[in-house]
Parts: C-alpha cells; structure tokens; sequence
C-alpha cells in the first residue's frame, strides 16, 4: 500500500548523498518534496504541516550541521520523526488482573471486522490463550455464520446463541457471553459488534451500550485502510462516541494511497496496535512503527522476516543445510525443504519486499513479476523424482528428464531449466558461503553457526552491524535468504543503519 509514499521519499532523500554540506536552500527543497509526497499518498494535512515543521527545525539544527555526514543525519531524523508519527514504540495489548480478558472491536460495515476477530483469535491461540468469540453482529445478513466459520478455520469457540440477522439482543448477547467465558475457563473474549455504511446514531448508541455492559480491558477500532482521509474523520467520530484505546489497520495488501492510516495515531492520540492484509488468518501481525518506518523508508524490514523464518524454520536443519552449501552437497531434497518453509512465510513477493531496497527501480518492477505458482512448478518436477535423483541430480539423463517431466505435468524443457538452474545455484551458493565464512567444510560451518548463535541476544533481536552501512545479523534467515540478491547487501546509499534505533525485543 505504501509503495508509492516509499518510492517518493526514498529518492527524495537519496538526493542528499553525495553532499558534503547541505544548505538551507538543500533543506527546505528535501521538505518540500516529503511534503508533496505525504499529501499525494494521502496523509492528513494537519499531520503533514506538523511533521514537515518538526523535520526542517531539526534538519537546520547543531545535530545536522556538525555531523560528519549530514545527508546521513538528515534521513536518521525523517525516520525518527516517522516513527513518532506511527506511535513511537511498538504498544501490546492489555490484559486483566483476572480473567478472562474482554477485547471489544469496532467500526464501520465492511472494514474487515469479522475476519479480523478470526486473525485475532487464531494469533493469541499462538500466544498460548484460549480465546473465545462472542457474536454480536446481529444486524448484518449472515454475519453471525461468516463469524462462526471464521472461529472454525481459527480453531477457536464462537458462543452465538442468536442467529442475527435482525434476531436478538447484542447487549444481551455480549453479557452472557462474558458469564460463558468465566464459567468455562477461556481467558480471552473477543466481542464482535455490529457496524454501519457510515457513522449514525443508532451505531454509537449500541456500541458504548455493549461498552458499558462488558466494561472491555481493550475497545480496538478497525479501520479500512483504503478509505482515504474519511478514516480519519471516522476514527474522531468514534473516538468521541464510543471511545477506543488502540486502532486496527485492516487491508493493507490494498492499492490505494494509504496515507490516511498514517494519520489515524496522530490525529486520535491512540497507538495502532495490529496490522492486518489478505484474508488468510495468518496475514495478521504485531503493529511495529520503527519496522513500518524503516519499510516506508525503503530500508527493510529484516526483523519481522528473521522472526518469521524463526518460526518456521528448524535451527537444526537450518544449520545442516548451511553446512551442505559451504561444502557443495546441497541436494535438490534440500532445496524442496528449504522451498516448503519459505512458503509458509507467506507469499515470496511480500517476504521480498521486506529487504532493503525493495521497493527502488528495477527491484520494484522484478517482485511485480514474482509469481507463486512458478514455485509450485518447481515443486511438482521435484516430487516427479526418485529419492536417489534428488539427492544426485547428475545421474538424470534424458530418459529420466522424460519420464519426470510426464509425471509432473510439465514439458522436458521446464525439467532441464531446473536441473541446469540447480547447479548454477548450488555453485554461486558455494562461493557465497566462502566469501562469508562458511566454505570450510563441515566443522568451519558448523563451528560459524554455533558461534552466530551464541552471540544472539535472544530469540528475534538481531543486532545490526557497527560497521556503518551493514545489514542486521542475518543468521536467523534460512540459508537461502541469508544471501542477498546482487545490489542488495547493503543499504541504500546514504543509510546508516548503526545510528537507526532498533527494537530492543519483546
């Protein structure tokens, strides 16, 4: 959603590079072009005047005109002041002193509330709580079925004792669902509210009646990202109405300009606590506004990827596999592994764009052209083999070449490019992990990994590289991601990356 706003500041600020001083005359042309980059992406313009005021007063400041590279030190103040726009440092949810804990969701009809409380569900079920949905949409055809459909693909409990459509009580219903949590032992209550086209009456009348009756430790509003500048003046409505204490953004996966949802925090004074984009259960993540600034920013987002790949990559295997692209013996059921894990990461274009300098030129055009079904072609000609080709490719010849081919429903050609690719990659692969330390054989790799390891602060929190222009520590990334495209193993030009504030964890 925000490529545009990303692509614009990104060369905005790369125009500094190369100077050794900037002028005021050099300043006020950057904040000139952040400006018109923030009103074209949408942003509110009482936030874009603010930000515009406080990046220029610093910019002109002692902090910019005694540092040793002032093009650097300007860019560290336009992602300060960023992540201050999104909220500054990354707010959890609130629980009770005794459970269980009441979230209540707002906001308008077709803001993606009902999938939202399913991602909800399905996210604190992976925290270890035992979530239950309460069914209060009673309004809305069929939103009482879309809910309980949603809490089964979660794996969660739905209590919906109304069937809705126009049918019951949903102050009545939300009491009573509060009473079955406590008395059935579920620490989490997750009411779903009913919304409206646009705000009226009756909608905030009901919503602060389920408010008082189930006094809720968290009211999140969900907004609609794509909806332009009238998520603001919802989100004022609401806020006066009904009165929420953490902001959901939903569609992000969207084309629209976004802007607006960058306004939300500033304009409500409330923290946007979770991010939400596509209608999987697993598009659904912690809100962090350091980690959306530096993506806007076009630097990356490698903490959530390396915390994405920790979840679904086994350390053991990981290291395993590293040793074998140090040492040549990377087989093709390696690279069918390593392919599955990187699939359950999500689709590859977004964990793409999550490195730096995604979202610049020709980069931007290659992830466009990305396309997950060509790994699934890959995958097919993979299974199409034996046990005995995957781990020596060499030995297929073209009778093999043939009859894989057939049984995977592809064409000779599509075998023989995989085959031929395999090897260049094995090879480059190779080289690379000698250029980084891991070609020295088995034990060298082993002992590298180990030694990575121990030098991680926890689980998640990589530290970034003190040598001024370098990546986060990239060991917790699969060995096939570890190895940044060609153009991508540093940062921008201009970033430096040392001086940039990193979350200190969870």
């Amino acid at each position: 959603m925000f490529n545009d706003l990303s692509e614009r500041l990104s060369g905005t600020l790369a125009n500094l590079r190369g100077k050794g001083r900037l002028s005021e005359a050099d300043i006020d042309a950057t904040a000139r072009e952040i400006r018109i980059a923030l009103l074209e992406a949408d942003v509110a313009l009482p936030v874009v005047r603010g930000f515009v005021a406080r990046v220029k007063e610093r910019a002109k400041g002692a902090e910019v005109s005694g540092a040793l590279n002032p093009a650097q030190q300007v860019v560290k103040i336009v992602n300060e002041e960023l992540v201050g726009v999104l909220g500054g440092e990354t707010r959890r949810l609130r629980f009770a002193k005794e459970p269980p804990s009441v979230i209540m969701l707002a906001g308008l009809q077709g803001s993606g509330k009902t999938t939202l409380a399913g991602k909800l569900a399905a996210w604190l079920k992976g925290q270890g709580h035992a979530p239950l949905l309460v069914a209060c949409d009673l309004q809305r055809p069929n939103a009482v079925n879309q809910l309980q459909i949603v809490g089964e693909r979660a794996g969660v409990t739905t209590f919906a004792p109304e069937p809705g459509n126009g049918v019951g009580d949903p102050v009545d219903v939300a009491r009573r669902g509060i009473a079955h949590a406590r008395s059935t032992m579920f620490d989490m209550v997750i009411v779903d509210t009913a919304g409206r086209l646009g705000v009226d009456e009756e909608l905030m009348r009901q919503a602060a009646d389920i408010r008082d009756a189930v006094s809720p430790d968290e009211v999140l509003f969900v907004v609609d990202a794509m909806i332009g500048q009238d998520a603001v003046a919802t989100a004022e409505a609401f806020r006066d109405g009904v009165g929420f204490s953490g902001v959901v953004l939903t569609k992000l996966d969207g084309d629209a300009r976004g802007g607006a949802a960058l306004s939300v925090r500033e304009v409500t004074g409330q923290p946007i606590l979770f991010a939400s984009s596509g209608e999987k259960l697993e598009d659904f993540d912690v809100f962090h506004p350091d980690r959306m600034a530096s993506r806007i920013l076009g630097m990356g987002d490698l903490l959530s990827l390396i915390e994405q790949a920790e979840q679904v990559f086994d350390e053991e295997q990981s290291a395993r596999t590293a040793q074998k692209i140090g040492s040549g013996e990377l087989s093709l059921e390696d690279f069918l592994e390593q392919m599955q894990a990187i699939r359950k990461m999500g689709p590859i274009g977004n964990i793409l764009g999550m490195l730096p300098g995604a979202n610049a030129g020709q980069m931007k055009d290659a992830l466009a052209q990305v396309d997950d079904k060509s790994l699934d072609k890959l995958q097919a000609i993979i299974r199409g083999m034996t046990p005995a080709e995957r781990a020596d490719p060499k030995m297929i010849n073209g009778s093999r070449r043939l009859r894989i081919a057939n049984g995977s429903g592809v064409s000779v050609g599509d075998v023989n490019d995989l085959v031929t690719r395999f090897f260049e990659a094995r090879k480059m692969m190779q080289q690379m992990a000698g250029q980084f330390g891991f070609g020295g054989g088995k034990r060298s790799a082993t002992k590298k990994l180990a030694s990575k390891r121990k030098s991680k602060k926890g689980k998640g929190r990589p530290t970034p590289s003190r040598s001024g222009g370098g990546l986060p520590d990239m060991s917790g990334l699969p060995p096939t991601l570890q190895q940044l495209p060609p153009g991508l193993d540093q940062l921008p030009p201009g970033f430096d990356p040392s001086k940039l504030r990193f979350p200190k964890g969870k």
